[in-house]
């Protein structure tokens, strides 16, 4: 590349790169912690090359470029498919993927999901399994969001130790 500028290298990795990382991600998601790390890879790699960031830790890197590690993004659109699925616009879904808990004796949020009992660790990183134990720790105020804007914009605000 000629120029190693923020402003050319950002939109060039936003654009070009991190949709192929990021592709049916809540499909697929990976269940290693070196398949995580190779996917990370890529964005350590670009992040690395914008000039004046190169002695940053990677943490500093992101946190200065205003972007989360794929993991939390992964995360993120994780929750957002489960609202979806919840709420929006495969409600008539939600009741077939998720399984609302029966329990009057909910701290936090009120809309509690069953977790069940994963035996096979085949399951243990599901889509179901890695959402709902998210869910839990958010406030009522965001999983009772009355559309998907607002659940987006409440998510965002809520502390990064949740996400």
């Amino acid at each position: 590349m000629a120029s190693r500028a923020t402003e050319v290298i950002l939109p060039l990795y936003s654009t070009l790169v991190r949709p192929h990382l990021e592709a049916c991600i809540q499909l697929w998601s990976p269940q290693h912690r070196k398949d995580m790390d190779l996917l990370e890879q890529v964005q350590r790699r670009a992040t690395k090359v914008i000039r004046g960031l190169e002695h940053l830790s990677n943490k500093e890197r992101l946190r200065e470029l205003g972007l989360f590690s794929l993991e939390k993004r992964r995360l993120w659109g994780d929750l957002v498919a489960a609202f979806q699925y919840l709420k929006e616009a495969y409600k008539e879904d939600g009741d077939k993927v998720f399984i609302r808990a029966c329990c009057d004796r909910t701290r936090g949020n009120g809309f509690k999901l069953n977790e069940g009992r994963v035996r096979p660790n085949m399951r243990k990183r599901s889509f179901t399994v890695r959402v709902v134990k998210h869910w839990h720790k958010f406030p009522g105020e965001v999983v009772d969001a009355p559309s998907l804007k607002t659940f987006k914009v409440r998510l965002d605000g809520t502390p990064s130790n949740l996400i």
